[in-house]
């Protein structure tokens, strides 16, 4: 990483925040405790996970897909580590291109390691994005916290997450740590894990322990899970029935409307906010990248 002036921007999508690196040409390396410093919310901006914001014909994980999608969001987890895709961070990362004047309202395209992703920004300034199919296994799964185990359903959306029912939110606990699960095998490289409880039909509330960055306020590929989760166990399923499902998501930070369509598409709706925009300090980045 170079230590010239570095500009970044804040951001977040209910309240799950992220900090913006605008880097067109990919000319920062990023190392892993860069991004975990500037995660840090004492010690750094802070938030839940850092978009590095490269155009796809410069990354090499992503020139494969350049054709489709000029944009590649380069997701990072608070600790630095990768991850293949985040919901609210594609929304976030859509509104930074329009605030940066690179698209405007209407439909685009954001690569993300978890394949290309299509996205509508709306003149109400809702953001939708359609999420891909949700990959649904049938490794059993459960998911224990303070002596209380719940059987959880696997639902993939690019990352992995388990979803497990609860009767009440308070009975996920503090979520800062892993909340345990087993068998360990059927995520090798960890996992979401959400708790999700009733609050009326085809609606429902979530917490969340993300997989490098502990509990946030909200997880838009979560909400995903959970909604697909939540369909299957009300005995809903659009591929049958062929009609789209809609699940209203309750997360910490806000509402999310997720809508599953008969040809397996999954729709995320919900808002996305610029707050700040500045600049790294020269001295403290070195220091940070030792």
């Amino acid at each position: 990483m170079s230590t010239s002036q570095i500009t970044f921007l804040k951001g977040h999508g209910t309240e799950n925040d992220f900090v913006i690196v605008p880097d067109p040409d990919n000319t920062l390396g990023l190392p892993v405790s860069a991004v975990a410093r500037l995660c840090d919310r004492r010690a750094g901006i802070g938030g839940d996970g850092l978009l590095h914001v490269v155009r796809s014909a410069a990354h090499p994980e992503a020139r494969d897909m350049a054709e489709q999608a000029e944009w590649f969001m380069d997701y990072r987890n608070a600790d630095g580590s990768l991850a293949e895709m985040c919901g609210n961070g594609v929304r976030v990362f859509a509104r930074f291109l329009q605030h940066a004047g690179f698209v405007t309202e209407g439909d685009l395209a954001v690569a993300t390691r978890g394949g290309v992703k299509r996205v509508h920004i709306a003149k109400d300034g809702d953001i939708t994005v359609s999420m891909g199919r949700a990959v649904l296994s049938g490794d059993g799964v459960t998911v224990t916290v303070d002596g209380r185990s719940w059987e959880a359903r696997n639902v993939n959306m690019g990352n992995p997450h388990a979803v497990a029912f609860v009767e009440d939110l308070a009975h996920a606990g503090e979520l800062h740590s892993v909340p345990l699960f087993s068998p360990r095998s059927v995520y090798p490289d960890g996992v979401n894990i959400e708790f999700v409880a009733d609050r009326g039909p085809r609606h429902v509330a979530m917490r969340v322990h993300e997989r490098g960055s502990g509990e946030t306020r909200s997880c838009g590929t979560g909400a995903c899970a959970v909604a697909v989760a939540a369909a299957r166990r009300d005995g809903v399923d659009p591929a049958r029935t062929g009609t789209p499902a809609t699940y209203t998501v309750d997360l910490p930070g806000g509402t999310l409307v997720i809508t599953e369509h008969p040809d397996g598409g999954i729709d995320m709706t919900g808002p996305a906010v610029i707050v700040a925009e500045g600049a790294l300090d020269p001295v403290w980045l070195e220091t940070v990248i030792g």
